[in-house]
Order: structure tokens, then C-alpha cells, then sequence
């Protein structure tokens, strides 16, 4: 007898810092009513990035404070590897529970889908659901099946990694983001004048 899989979104991040955006787009994936859960995985470490503003477990820690609801699954799998992840071994890890139905990514990743390793693959398992904060449609002609949904909020984690824009980030977890943001800038301020 075949197991039963769950269908599932799955919205992968750095969420360095988790922010309104981040919000509003997993409470516009738990709107769908063709899943049964939101599964919300920061990454350990992007494999397209040096490194991060904020520790993975505090990382972790902001998201399970932000995100919420009866659908959401806030993941540690990544996390848990102490490695850059990669999404397809992500993917191979949940199908085992789950039927990844969605994947969920900002229009700026795009740019370089491409080179995610095994791309064709994850093309062709999931439906890639693509949030774009501008108004222009997002180039999705790579993507083998493709929903643009409109995001209609000016926030970036790098806007607010400078310290601006933290009207953005949850009450639950602005003194520690702020907090955070503060002291990696003054360990920089200090590198740089030792």
C-alpha cells in the first residue's frame, strides 16, 4: 500500500533577518487550499553566500517566533547539517514524508536558477510559485510549470542588515534583530581600526 504524502509548499530562506515580506508570503501559502502544510526551512547557509548576519540557530529561533499557524512547519533539517544545503537534497529529504507540491522564491532568485544544482530535477517535480515585490512580471520561461503571485511591499533583508527599514521586522524579535544588526556592526567598526 502506497503511503499517504501530505501535499506541501515549501519556502526555503536565509530569513537573515525574517521580515514582514517573509510573512506575508507564507500566510499567502497557507491560503492554498491544496496543501495541508507551509513548510518554512532557513537555510544553514545559502551555498551562494559567504556567510550571514545571524547565527543558524538564532536564525531558526526568529522564525519559529514569527511564523505561525495551524499549517506551518518551521524545519531545522537544513540547519541541522552544519552545511550550505542544497535544495534538491532538501526536496529528497521531505518527499519521504511529503508530496512537495510548491516551492516558493523570491523573483530574485531568477537570476541565477540555473545554477542551483540539479536544477532540471526540482523543475521537474515542483510548481514554483514566484513572489515579485516590483509590479513587472518576472521571466519564468525556464521554470517548467510557474505561478507569479504579487508581493506589494518595498522590503529587503539587505536594506534592513544596513539598519533601515525595521519598521518590517515582527515586535517579537526586533530587539534581538536590532540588537544583533548593532553589535556585528561595531565588531566590523573594531576590525577595521585594529
Amino acid at each position: 500500500m502506497v503511503k499517504y504524502r501530505p501535499p506541501v509548499a515549501l519556502f526555503g530562506g536565509s530569513f537573515d533577518p525574517p521580515h514582514e515580506g517573509h510573512q506575508r508570503i507564507v500566510e499567502a501559502l497557507t491560503a492554498l487550499d491544496d496543501i495541508d502544510k507551509v513548510i518554512v526551512m532557513p537555510a544553514f547557509l545559502n551555498p551562494f553566500k559567504a556567510s550571514t548576519l545571524a547565527s543558524a540557530k538564532m536564525r531558526l529561533s526568529w522564525c519559529k517566533k514569527v511564523f505561525h499557524g495551524d499549517k506551518v512547519i518551521i524545519s531545522d533539517f537544513e540547519i541541522s547539517q552544519h552545511r550550505p544545503v542544497y535544495t534538491i537534497e532538501t526536496l529528497q529529504a521531505l518527499q519521504k514524508e511529503y508530496e512537495v507540491k510548491y516551492l516558493a522564491i523570491g523573483s530574485d532568485n531568477l537570476e541565477k536558477i540555473t545554477h542551483w544544482k540539479h536544477f532540471e530535477e526540482i523543475n521537474a517535480q515542483v510548481t514554483w510559485l514566484v513572489f515579485t515585490r516590483a509590479q513587472a512580471t518576472p521571466d519564468c520561461h525556464l521554470l517548467k510549470r510557474c505561478r507569479v503571485m504579487m508581493l506589494h511591499l518595498p522590503v529587503s533583508s539587505t536594506a534592513i542588515r544596513d539598519g533601515r527599514d525595521m519598521v518590517y521586522i515582527d515586535n517579537t524579535i526586533l530587539d534581538e534583530v536590532t540588537d544583533t544588526i548593532h553589535n556585528t556592526k561595531d565588531t566590523h567598526d573594531h576590525q577595521r581600526e585594529s
